[in-house]
């Protein structure tokens, strides 16, 4: 089977959180709580941290990680991703992982790899879960995602899918931003210039939908949750200190 190597892009300069990797929680980097995790997956054949700045660079090699030096002029995770899978010719799998999901599970990142390697008409997958609060699908923070009976995204939204026109007790699905590819689609994706859809909500996911490629969805019972401001770093640090074991020893 094809080797599969985990990415986890990692910028400074976030316009809602500046220095967002390196942000401490409980001690510990926010970005280092994401690497130990990742060393937990099984199907791995390597991890490396991209980033464009050397405080995050040098704070993840003194810890241990393996880093690669990006360009400043990406406009997203992914084609940071992709720089660093163009020169990873021996790899046949590029797992994309959050740098803001501290409490990614390591299980969920094997099932993608497994996926790719099990089913060759995939060239894409990435993972959703139901919203244990429904009213949380009404804020544009949280992806939305619909799906075909095939468990392939119809579409991707910050707005509620499906609309609820009556009372039905749907379950919305929560998008989890963590993605599998085939080295060739992801080299491929980045050629791709931003499509209308994606450029109307600023979601880069959608660029594959409208240039025909299907992008497959695992639904799991549990997500983990992304960390998009400081509140949200405190909000973590809390849960931590409520019950660490419960987090952290996966």
């Amino acid at each position: 089977m094809g080797k599969a190597l985990g990415i986890i892009p990692a910028r400074w300069g976030s316009t809602r959180f500046p220095g967002k990797p390196l942000y401490p929680i409980a001690d510990k980097p926010l970005l280092r709580y994401v690497w130990e995790r990742c060393q937990h997956a099984k199907k791995l054949d390597a991890l490396i941290v991209a980033t464009d700045d050397m405080r995050v660079a040098k704070a993840a090699f003194d810890w241990g990680a393996e880093v690669a030096a990006t360009s400043p002029k990406h406009r997203s995770g992914t084609d940071r991703v992709a720089e660093v899978a163009r020169h990873a010719k021996n790899f046949e799998f590029v797992i994309n992982i959050q740098g803001d999901e501290p409490l990614i599970d390591p299980r969920l990142i094997d099932n993608l790899v497994e996926t790719l390697q099990s089913d060759r008409k995939i060239d894409i997958v990435t993972a959703a879960h139901r919203f244990q609060n429904p009213a949380e699908a009404e804020s544009p923070h949280q992806n939305k995602v619909v799906l075909d009976r095939n468990n392939c995204a119809l579409y991707f939204s910050r707005s509620v899918i499906p609309y609820p026109a009556k009372p039905s007790g749907f379950r919305y699905l929560r998008h989890q931003g963590i993605y599998g590819f085939r080295r060739d689609a992801l080299l491929q994706f980045v050629k791709w210039k931003p499509s209308p859809l994606e450029q109307a909500e600023s979601l880069e996911q959608l660029r594959a939908l409208e240039n025909g490629v299907k992008v497959h969805v695992l639904v799991t019972r549990h997500g983990s949750p992304g960390v998009d401001t400081p509140a949200d770093a405190k909000a973590l640090e809390q849960r931590l200190a409520r019950a660490p074991q419960r987090f952290l020893s996966r």
